[in-house]
């Protein structure tokens, strides 16, 4: 490896970003950046250029925006294609592709030239895991006029880097259409609920015990959180909006920050607190951002809606001071822009390095690799995993690398399963069919009986798009899409069926708990709060807080996950006895994400049928021994 140390420094040289991009290096873009917050018009503006154009294309963080300009732009006469990982939908009946095109930001190409292009939501520039999406799109799209949407904050590093670039940035500043009014009172119980609130939780578990608390009084609620399938977000989405139907009030995650189109009288903050993932990879709660709270916020009184004016409280009182203090500081300023080797630069350190595995080829190639101010290496602790996972199956490196950045939720066991028969089947030369993933779902599938079927449902749902994802980068080893495309659509159907009765689902799932085993929502369904800074934000400044909880990923091994996991528990044991009523060792896993219900009743089933048959863990005569005395104590 030292022979060939030059070479790879050479290889991961991450200092000069701009020159991989020579297309779009040889003309001279413009660069006109749409500033502002949520509901201000920046973005409107922008598409009504990119509708004008003789040829465009607009990159999107969401399939649901991709979607509703893809709709928009067709309404409007303008054939536009929609591009994302899962899916091609061509406006033209012969498939030949239209000279616009709508689609989520990985997917757009460099190679194209545009006369306009639309970069929206430029402040995720900053992603520890998606920023370098819309670092390529800004520095690599070929076209004439590039404009750029988003927070003002990002302004001064996207103009820093077309400084590098040689390309002016001539900047749009707009301001919010409709006013939006902080509350002086906190909501403090759901009785206070009225006709158009929108109650935002961080947390699934919160958005169940929310919505059944609510549904108890007598209220309808639609429910909308990021794991539910675009299909049925839209659907719950409809039925809020709609003034005909009884359903008023809306329990959302943060999920609703951009997307959808929301007819949102109040926004109210079940908690200001939130689980986020930092640059390491690392599970940290802290209060949320400006950049979160304003995002979230702005949503309320929407600009053409029903109402005029927007307004925002919380639903405890001692938090709305901080919620205020919150949305009153200046948006961090975004200070670098993200990037993540590509599969060429994987490929040249393979050549030197051949032995070596894929997850340690990245990890040599982060650590060799030098970048300048403006960028930082995102984020690669998924991708990792996935190597890690699937390092035992004979596949050439291109498919290795194509299968780690597959888009999957790596705390989804059965998805990350799935992945791996996929990557099995496919190093065999045999073709995923239709039958065979019916099969290894167990479609067709039935309505949810509970939260736990309604879970894995929305995880049948992953599955499907990971194939279809898959579809579109090996079309002959995956050759189905068509079919499978059709029973995600059934599928779609019935979990909207599951969500609307979300709240019978919740007491089957209560019901049919056993004593002493863990439940998906807590029993008397108390409004979460979770562990929290009290601290003014004025006093967080340019340090972390002492009471931010972090956790490494679930699996970093060895020691560091070790010493994560300790202080993790120890910080949170009398939290969790309060907040759940028991501190179970069960529980803690469950909640950490360690352990699934599945998982949890097949380790209670197989202990059950060793314990009957004798055998215990590795059937060390020192293990029988003490098994038998614990056994022994229990029948006394």
């Amino acid at each position: 490896m030292l022979d060939c140390m030059d070479d790879l420094r050479k290889i991961s040289d991450l200092r000069l970003p701009p020159n991989w991009y020579p297309d779009a290096r040889a003309i001279q873009r413009k660069i006109i950046f749409h500033a502002g917050p949520t509901n201000s018009g920046k973005t409107y503006h922008a598409i009504q250029r990119f509708l004008s154009a003789k040829s465009g294309i607009y990159c999107g963080p969401l399939k649901l925006l991709a979607h509703e300009i893809f709709q928009k732009s067709n309404d409007a006469n303008v054939p536009c294609d929609l591009v994302t990982g899962e899916e091609r939908v061509y406006a033209n009946e012969d498939a030949r592709q239209a000279p616009h095109i709508a689609c989520t930001i990985e997917m757009c190409s460099t190679n194209m030239p545009y006369e306009v292009a639309v970069i929206d939501e430029i402040q995720m520039i900053r992603d520890p895991a998606r920023g370098w999406a819309w670092t390529r799109a800004l520095l690599g799209l070929c076209a004439e006029e590039i404009h750029v949407c988003g927070e003002a904050a990002a302004i001064d590093l996207v103009t820093e880097l077309m400084y590098t670039t040689g390309e002016e940035v001539e900047v749009r500043n707009y301001k919010r259409l409709t006013p939006l009014t902080v509350l002086d009172y906190a909501l403090e119980s759901l009785d206070n609920l009225r006709p158009g609130d929108c109650v935002v939780c961080f947390s699934k578990n919160d958005i169940y015990s929310v919505s059944r608390q609510i549904e108890a009084r007598g209220l309808e609620c639609a429910v909308i959180y990021g794991s539910l399938p675009p299909g049925t977000k839209l659907e719950q989405a409809k039925k809020f909006n709609d003034p005909d139907d009884p359903c008023k009030i809306l329990v959302a995650t943060d999920a609703i920050g951009m997307g959808l189109n929301l007819c949102i009288k109040r926004i109210i903050f079940n908690s200001i607190v939130k689980p986020t993932v930092n640059e390491k990879g690392e599970k940290e709660i802290d209060s949320i951002t400006t950049s979160q709270a304003l995002q979230i916020a702005g949503r309320a009184g929407r600009y053409g809606s029903s109402f005029k004016q927007g307004e925002v409280t919380t639903m405890h009182r001692d938090d709305l001071v901080q919620l205020k203090e919150i949305l009153s500081e200046p948006v961090r300023p975004v200070k670098a822009a993200g990037l993540h080797p590509t599969p060429e630069q994987i490929e040249m350190f393979a050549y030197h390095l051949p032995d070596a595995t894929l997850s340690n080829l990245i990890d040599i190639f982060v650590s060799l690799s030098q970048v300048d101010g403006l960028y930082f290496v995102c984020n690669i602790d998924d991708f990792k995993f996935l190597a890690d996972m699937i390092q035992h199956i004979p596949l050439n490196l291109r498919s290795r690398y194509v299968f780690c950045t597959a888009p999957l939720n790596r705390k989804e066991p059965f998805v990350c399963t799935t992945l791996l028969k996929f990557a099995r089947q496919f190093s065999r030369n045999e073709p995923l069919t239709f039958d065979w993933l019916c099969r290894h779902t167990k479609w067709p599938l039935a309505a949810p009986k509970n939260i736990k079927e309604l879970v894995h449902l929305e995880a049948v749902h992953d599955v499907f798009d990971l194939y279809l994802w898959l579809s579109y980068r090996f079309m002959d080893m995956f050759p189905d899409a068509v079919l499978v495309r059709d029973i995600q659509k059934k599928l779609d159907d019935i979990i909207q069926v599951g969500v609307c009765n979300i709240t019978k689902l919740i007491r089957a799932s209560q019901s049919a708990a056993a004593p002493g085993t863990a439940e998906v929502v807590s029993e008397d369904f108390p409004l979460s709060r979770t562990k929290r800074d009290t601290r003014p934000v004025s006093d967080r400044h340019g340090a972390k807080s002492t009471e931010a909880l972090s956790i490494a990923a679930v699996e970093v091994s060895g020691e560091r996950r070790a010493k994560n996991l300790k202080a993790y528990r120890s910080a949170t044991r009398q939290e969790d006895l309060k907040s759940h009523g028991r501190g179970s060792l069960a529980n803690r896993l469950l909640r950490e994400g360690l352990l699934t219900q599945e998982m949890l009743r097949q380790l209670e089933s197989e202990w059950q049928d060793q314990h009957r048959n004798g055998r215990y863990g590795l059937g060390s005569k020192r293990d029988d021994q003490n098994s038998s005395k614990e056994t022994g104590k229990k029948k006394k």
